[in-house]
């Protein structure tokens, strides 16, 4: 496996990330069966772990998914997190600051949703939205993009040496990929639900996203919290870089199952 962490200060060019790789599995027929037989291995592993995590009640994990339109944020949930038990799983998205939470910092209210120990938090979207769509817009200066590149290593760090564990995955598709999915999402009746308008004109603005994803992730990479460039214009693939990512950060936590309550003789113990 490919290890596709971005180093923490690098100069960044996404052009020479190939969203199409597949490491060394062949892109079809075996290679494809292959990975989707480790992956579900993975997940299985996964079940065990965050079970422990949650036994344990001492450490948390938390998981950032960003991307593009369509680079498959919501089916990297389903697919990977498939045998995590909800309760000690949340999924958050972070839509249009309310009048309350404009009233704060914009770090306030993801603090609130950072996930407590024993628990996985993912955010489907998160925190980089404000130094993402607020930049290629125009809503924030430079000065203040660099500002929240600082609050945001900081804040991570705090998460960090609290006992969360940070994984940022930025799902990398090509423009063709986006097009054919949205073209998907258009043509199928099931998908229609998910197509917006809005789809569209961020699309245009895909040049401008791209350097700003660069930007934010060289910035933004670090030891405690790093950002993985995962090629996700082949499905099956993307899972699977994800799930191994994750199933190692639960391994290398060293969680053991807890010792059972004392003063209590199993042997003995009897239901009647």
């Amino acid at each position: 496996m490919k290890n596709y962490q971005v180093k923490a200060g690098s100069k960044l060019i996404l052009s020479q990330c190939d969203p199409d790789d597949t490491g060394s599995y062949e892109k079809t027929g075996q290679g494809k069966e292959k990975a989707k037989a480790v992956t579900a291995q993975l997940i299985g592993r996964l079940e065990k772990l965050q079970e422990r995590l949650y036994a344990n009640g001492n450490r948390a994990l938390l998981i950032v998914l960003q991307g593009m339109d369509t680079s498959g944020k919501d089916s990297t949930i389903k697919s990977v997190m498939s045998g995590v038990n909800p309760q000690g799983c949340k999924v958050m998205s972070f839509k249009t600051p309310s009048s309350e939470e404009l009233g704060h910092d914009f770090l306030w209210r993801v603090h609130q949703k950072a996930p407590s120990k024993g628990q996985i938090g993912i955010f489907n979207r998160s925190h980089y939205e404000d130094v993402l769509i607020t930049r290629v817009h125009g809503f924030i200066t430079d000065k203040v993009v660099k500002q929240r590149f600082n609050q945001i290593k900081e804040f991570e760090e705090l998460l960090s040496e609290s006992g969360t564990v940070i994984l940022k995955f930025f799902l990398h598709i090509s423009k063709d990929e986006q097009k054919k999915r949205l073209e998907e999402r258009i043509n199928n009746l099931e998908k229609r639900w998910k197509f917006s308008d809005g789809d569209l004109e961020e699309r245009k603005l895909w040049k401008n996203y791209m350097e700003a994803f660069e930007t934010m992730m060289a910035a933004t990479s670090t030891d405690q919290a790093p950002w993985y460039i995962v090629p996700a214009n082949r499905k099956w693939y993307r899972n699977l870089v994800i799930a191994e990512r994750v199933v190692n950060a639960l391994e290398n936590m060293k969680l053991k199952t807890p010792l059972a309550p004392a003063g209590i003789n199993f042997d003995k113990l009897k239901i009647e």
